[in-house]
């Protein structure tokens, strides 16, 4: 053990290392000068600082953010800018709610008093040369709420043949709370703007919901699922014509009695559909006001998730009849 100690000294102290080792000393010592010399001379900074709205009585609820961030540029000299980047002092600022609350539903922190709040937690020698935006606002309620229905926004869209048969929404609405005159001009609530593209199965999206000035929204994050479907061409036979709008007494009987509807819809959606989810009708007023050989014939009613719906024909033979008892 001594023999490596006496070696590790030799090599440590022969000529050519101790020199290295003075070159070494020389170098961290001229950083230490420029040190000294560069936290000596005068900054300045822009930071961003979080400003925290506290002491709100137990009946009000914040329906903006709690924390704020503002943008202030600060001159002081290098070793306090420093301190204030890799310190705490502007990461927990706080300002009470009842100092700037208005009776409006409304509260304004101009630059001036942000100013005011800030220079507490700085060096005296410190000073502010900008504030950006030049005031902190926020907005509250006494809990006045309104459900509303969630909607996507955005753009989602599948690979080429499929489409989006149904979106499920977890939850489907959420719990508004603003101003009532705010709350009236609510209808739905949106997620933030989507962007997804060519693909075919199912999609579940964890959602932020889009930020309204002035609501809070409960949740504000919400989980949707986009399932998909193959496009295809389908029809259903057997459909049959009613008569609408027929005086007492009366019967229509049209040629043929039965149409066929032709779609677009989902491999999916299809295997669910039946002649009964559909309508068509021919109206006995029409036939009265413009008699002539044949009648217009109207698809009335079809279900959910087809589209590009046409009947096979658009008019038929008829006859009115009359009732036997």
């Amino acid at each position: 053990m001594g023999g490596f100690w006496r070696f590790l000294r030799d090599f440590l102290f022969s000529r050519a290392n101790k020199e290295f080792l003075i070159f070494l000393f020389f170098i961290a010592l001229s950083g230490v000068f420029w040190l000294s010399l560069t936290l000596n001379e005068t900054y300045e900074r822009e930071f961003s600082i979080p400003i925290s709205i506290t002491g709100m009585p137990k009946n009000v609820v914040l329906t903006s953010e709690e924390t704020d961030t503002i943008r202030m540029t600060i001159r002081d000299k290098g070793i306090t800018i420093a301190t204030y980047m890799f310190g705490d002092m502007l990461k927990d600022i706080k300002v009470l709610f009842r100092n700037y609350a208005h009776p409006n539903g409304t509260g304004i922190i101009s630059a001036s008093e942000l100013q005011k709040v800030v220079y507490q937690h700085l060096s005296s020698s410190s000073k502010i040369i900008s504030v950006k935006p030049d005031k902190m606002e926020f907005f509250y309620n006494y809990g006045g709420k309104k459900r509303v229905p969630v909607r996507w926004a955005g753009r989602v869209i599948p690979e080429e043949l499929y489409f989006i048969s149904r979106v499920k929404y977890q939850p489907d609405s959420v719990d508004v709370y603003a101003s009532p005159a705010r709350l009236d001009s609510i209808t739905v609530a949106y997620t933030e703007r989507l962007n997804y593209a060519n693909f075919r199965d199912t999609l579940v999206v964890n959602a932020q919901m889009e930020k309204i000035k002035g609501a809070k929204m409960v949740p504000d994050h919400i989980r949707l699922e986009f399932l998909t479907d193959v496009l295809t061409e389908e029809k259903i036979e057997g459909i049959p014509v009613e008569g609408i709008h027929m005086p007492q007494g009366k019967i229509l009987r049209t040629f043929p009695m039965k149409v066929t509807v032709s779609f677009v819809t989902g491999v999916n959606v299809y295997r669910s559909l039946k002649p009964e989810d559909f309508q068509v009708v021919a109206d006995y007023r029409e036939i009265a006001d413009n008699p002539s050989e044949k009648c217009n014939i109207y698809l009335k009613k079809y279900p959910q998730g087809i589209s590009r719906v046409h009947l096979n024909v658009n008019e038929v033979d008829y006859l009115i009849e009359e009732q036997i008892e």
